[in-house]
């Protein structure tokens, strides 16, 4: 037999070539067709030895056409959502340089999300254990969309509303806030349907929007205004929500609180002020008639109290006035520092921080996660060799890192204050809002230990961001096209995460459950990341028109019923192994890490210390002339300026260092330049350059949860020993190990088994160019090919 033999199109093939062609067209999990296409030329086609659609081009469509034909990709649609519009024969390209791999199939877009279907890829779905209930590995939430591209003869460029009239482009890009990247090929849909396909998913992710027009009001109403989860069933979960006055007390009579502050209701129904929450606690000495002069602005709200008579509080600097209600104003400052200073039983001293001025402003936030992010939305794995070569200038020009650390030394020195010198201490910012929420919620979870479990972390972010009204509508840009936003509540999480590295075995959660919460800020179904204010929420769930037959029924899940997202099994990835529940006088001795990869932290270098002041924006020019007039001369006695340290700060740090650490007690964070590394699990999960198959913090974890399950299993044993008890059947346990260590890989749940590329050996300028130049050219064993 001859070793050529020619195609249909009059091709010549070799038996090498035939076998591997023929291996890609029956290799597969179902007998039908083939979706996983393994060599495109640039627009996603098969081709010929000579470059030209030929034989396998046409087999490959005709297969296509075949399975179209039999209609069996349809979407998993939640209550309330609809399809908007779809194409078939669209490519999910992988991010691979010299072969451009994928999956083929049908991408639609809804009113809730956009959606990848392939029958391949969804028989992989059925076999992942750790997936969401409502959103697949395919599925991208439309809030969840950040940026879009075209790609035109390989040229990328952005689509905004309107722009697509005549030409499609032949890859749509879409850049997630998650940091997925998705990259479909548009070219053998038909024209009409990609166009109109393209259409709609600019227009519902990048066009302004109406709040009642997000699926949240949708999923809801066709549910039957019924709250769903745990909730629903049985009874109200743990969480303080806060909604109440008895949330409130129990607050208080924890953290000894109870008798100097009282609870308020005045507010109820939102009669003085739409920025309060219907029930807040406020020091004693404040009278009704103060709240309602100043309407919550310049009125100190109770955040936490401290063991050694102490205080935390926020204000919302009070509006600027004229000359004639001045005189009036100073006079209340002073009454108000004057009484916050007697509150105490010993020290009569207040501290003042006034955010604003100690802390970067929303706009330089923004622009500085803004230019961090670009660092990890990349389009393939040159992109990341490329970036690697400059990873640390990078980093360090993004500024990120270094606006965590201003928050951890600002936290740092409250703690000090309420810690070592028993002061009480008073947050200012405009709104009071924003990085008054953070401050606040980072304090309290570095002192009382309480916020370091799952509950009572989840109360806090209850009481300090949602009835502190913070702005998730605006700073999440849930709307589009706004000015106002700003990654405030994900600054939080960052300190969270840093403290979380720094100290393990003292948080009850894990990094995972900190990454699906910041993931979950994007799906527009929980009411907890969708409005700015409590009275927002509790006035835009009505929605007919007799509030009175609605008003109790309706009512859009939070966040924290987490069995709405997944199964108890995935739930169980939240807590940890290594917590620590009671004091131990051992140090935290921390595992280096297995495999050394990107460096994740900045060096100690002086330029790092040493940079610049931030500027001042208009927000804080307005604020600083504010509390010019707020505290004038009068009070100074009974205040001092964050400015000016206090003399004994870097010993009360020090001194704490050379202490056992208390996991159950203070932790103070290091902030320096080194200790601050990059969240990894976040940030690069989707990149299979940085995973580690078989390695990582994951596998550390996965083999801490099998010695706690021996334990409690030798436990076990030996109390039916001592008891002389029958064995009890074996028990579902949080802290079984989640599979084989060996199919893990450092991103798990998120990256299992991923392919991870090779490092090219050739400048990354070549590297484009790169690709098997003919069908003769294939790797002999399919190993090679990186199927197995």
């Amino acid at each position: 037999m001859s070793d050529r033999t020619t195609c249909g199109s009059g091709n010549k093939v070799t038996r090498k070539t035939r076998r591997h062609v023929e291996f890609r067209v029956r290799r597969g999990k179902n007998s039908e067709a083939v979706f996983r296409v393994l060599r495109f030329s640039r627009g996603g086609c098969p081709r010929g030895v000579n470059g030209k659609p030929g034989f396998w081009l046409n087999l490959w469509l005709a297969e296509i056409k075949k399975k179209e034909g039999n209609n069996d990709l349809k979407p998993h649609l939640l209550p309330g959502e609809l399809v908007i519009c779809e194409a078939n024969m669209v490519v999910k390209y992988s991010r691979e340089d010299s072969l451009q791999r994928g999956f083929y199939g049908k991408l639609i877009c809804t009113n809730f999300k956009i959606s990848f279907l392939s029958a391949e890829q969804l028989l992989d779905d059925m076999e992942q254990p750790y997936r969401n209930k409502l959103m697949g590995e395919n599925d991208i939430s439309l809030l969840c969309v950040d940026q879009i591209f075209g790609v035109y003869d390989d040229k990328k460029k952005p689509l905004l509303p309107g722009a697509i009239k005549n030409k499609i482009p032949e890859k749509l890009l879409l850049y997630c806030k998650d940091f997925r990247v998705f990259q479909f090929g548009l070219r053998y849909s038909k024209e009409e349907d990609a166009r109109r396909l393209i259409r709609g998913i600019v227009h519902h992710c990048l066009n302004p929007t109406s709040l009642k027009c997000l699926f949240a009001f949708s999923y809801v109403g066709t549910a039957g205004g019924l709250k769903v989860g745990p909730g629903a069933a049985e009874g109200e979960p743990p969480t303080l929500m806060f909604e109440t006055k008895i949330d409130w007390k129990v607050e208080l009579e924890r953290t000894g609180g109870l008798l100097s502050n009282r609870i308020i209701s005045l507010n109820e129904n939102y009669s003085i002020s739409t920025r309060l929450p219907q029930f807040f606690v406020i020091p004693s000495f404040v009278s009704d008639d103060d709240i309602k002069k100043y309407k919550g602005k310049g009125i100190p709200l109770w955040c936490w109290s401290h063991s050694n008579g102490s205080a935390l509080m926020k204000m919302a600097a009070p509006p600027v006035t004229d000359d004639s209600t001045s005189q009036m104003d100073k006079i209340w400052s002073e009454r108000l520092f004057h009484a916050l200073g007697e509150m105490h039983p010993l020290n009569h001293m207040v501290r003042t921080e006034v955010l604003s001025t100690a802390l970067p402003t929303l706009q330089e936030i923004q622009a500085s996660y803004s230019r961090f992010k670009q660092l990890f939305l990349m389009d393939n794995a040159a992109d990341f060799w490329e970036s690697d070569i400059k990873w640390l200038t990078t980093i360090e020009n993004a500024n990120w890192l270094e606006v965590i650390r201003q928050c951890l030394k600002k936290a740092l020195d409250i703690v000090e204050c309420l810690e070592h010198k028993n002061t009480s201490v008073l947050l200012v910012e405009e709104n009071g809002c924003d990085l008054c929420c953070v401050i606040a919620s980072l304090v309290q979870v570095i002192i009382d230990p309480h916020f370091r479990t799952i509950t009572g972390f989840q109360s806090l972010i209850q009481k300090e961001w949602l009835m502190g009204s913070h702005c998730f509508l605006d700073r999440c840009n849930h709307l589009r096209g706004n000015d106002k936003e700003a990654p405030v509540f994900l600054l939080f999480l960052e300190c969270i995460w840093q403290l979380l590295q720094q100290y393990p075995p003292a948080f009850e959660f894990t990094e995972t459950y900190l990454t699906i919460l910041s993931d979950s800020m994007y799906i527009p179904i929980f009411s907890t990341f969708l409005f700015n204010s409590p009275y927002q929420k509790d006035n835009t769930q009505m929605l007919g028109e007799d509030r009175g037959i609605l008003s109790r029924s309706l009512k859009l899940p939070t966040v924290w019923e987490w069995s709405v997202q997944f199964e108890n099994s995935v739930q169980a990835l939240f807590y940890n192994p290594l917590y620590i529940g009671k004091p131990k006088a051992r140090n935290n001795k921390r595992t280096h890490r297995v495999k050394p990869q990107r460096q994740m932290s900045l060096p100690s270098s002086p330029s790092y210390h040493s940079r610049p002041s931030p500027k001042k924006g208009f927000l804080r020019e307005e604020t600083d002339n504010l509390i010019k007039t707020f505290l004038g001369k009068k009070i100074s006695r009974w205040t001092f300026a964050a400015e000016d340290p206090p003399a004994d700060y870097r010993l009360f740090y020090e001194n704490w260092c050379t202490k056992p650490v208390d996991h159950h007690g203070l932790l103070l964070p290091l902030h320096n330049g080194p200790a601050l590394k990059v969240w990894g699990q976040r940030y690069m999960r989707w990149i299979p350059e940085v995973q580690i198959l078989g390695g990582g913090s994951a596998i550390a974890l996965n083999k801490a949860c099998e010695i706690v399950d021996e334990i409690k299993i030798l436990q076990t044993k030996v109390s039916e020993r001592m008891l002389k008890q029958q064995p009890n059947s074996p028990s579902n346990d949080i802290f079984a190990p989640f599979q084989q260590g060996s199919r893990l890989s450092s991103t798990f749940p998120f990256g299992t088994l991923r392919r991870q590329s090779i490092k090219p050996r050739v400048p990354v300028s070549t590297n484009h160019s790169m690709s098997f130049g003919s069908m003769e050219n294939l790797p002999d064993d399919e190993e090679e090919l990186g199927l197995l």
